[in-house]
């Protein structure tokens, strides 16, 4: 193999992990946006399950064997 085909193979390589790279961090920015969401609305849920129709309903539960 000569040195100028060592070359193109080599930055290839270095363009193909520059994408791969590229391509997790926006997917980790996404993934990131998507857990804050989800804990939002799984916060906005806890304040609104006391809340229901009954809220003095399902507070405790006495088990007996």
């Amino acid at each position: 193999m000569d040195i100028a085909m060592m070359s193109i193979a080599m930055h290839q390589g270095q363009a193909q992990q520059q994408a791969s790279m590229a391509v997790m961090k926006k997917s980790m920015a996404l993934a990131k946006g998507q857990t804050e969401v989800l804990e939002k609305l799984m916060d906005s849920a806890d304040l609104q399950a006391p809340q229901a129709s009954h809220p003095h309903l399902g507070g405790k539960l006495d088990v007996s064997v």
